[in-house]
């Protein structure tokens, strides 16, 4: 059942540096499933896997197609340190998936295209805002807070997160 919307305007509840990674695919030739489907199926499985385990570090992620040609995941992890560590965890599927897509690449003919980005945000240089939405994006991976706790102008909450960096242990 879709959260409902909370009313009026909140913001995340994110303290402290922000990690965001996105990753996606372009279908080049619709015509061969076979390179690009198996890519597409990959991504849902490693969320799966990164969902069941609590110290895995994401703490959420939103799916998205920008055409009918591409596909992306935005993910909001802990901290890089927990990305990096799955991404080259042997006994984790993204080792498997990686091997693929390489296999892939090199063999394709460019049918299917990947990319990821990766953005460690500091403290005071992000600032949310939603209004009448349930828990949204960064907000649903930390959780939402009144839109007052964080200052009432977007001035204001940027540097909120400036002064009041989350401390690392």
């Amino acid at each position: 059942m879709p959260a409902k919307p909370i009313p009026g305007r909140t913001t995340a509840a994110a303290d402290g540096k922000v990690v965001l990674f996105l990753i996606g695919m372009r279908i080049n030739h619709f015509r061969a499933p076979h390179h690009w489907l198996p890519v597409l199926l990959a991504m849902p499985r490693m969320l799966r896997e990164l969902s069941r385990d609590p110290d895995s570090g994401l703490l959420g992620y939103q799916l998205l197609t920008g055409s009918p040609r591409t596909y992306y995941v935005v993910q909001y992890w802990e901290s890089e340190e927990k990305l990096l560590a799955y991404a080259a965890a042997p006994g984790k599927l993204h080792r498997n998936a990686w091997t693929m897509i390489n296999r892939f690449e090199r063999n394709s003919r460019q049918h299917v295209g990947i990319w990821h980005e990766t953005y460690i945000v500091p403290p005071g240089n992000y600032e949310a805002i939603y209004g009448d939405m349930p828990p949204y994006g960064l907000a649903a991976a930390t959780g939402t807070l009144p839109l007052e706790h964080r200052g009432r102008t977007a001035r204001d909450r940027l540097a909120h997160g400036k002064q009041h960096p989350r401390q690392q242990p």
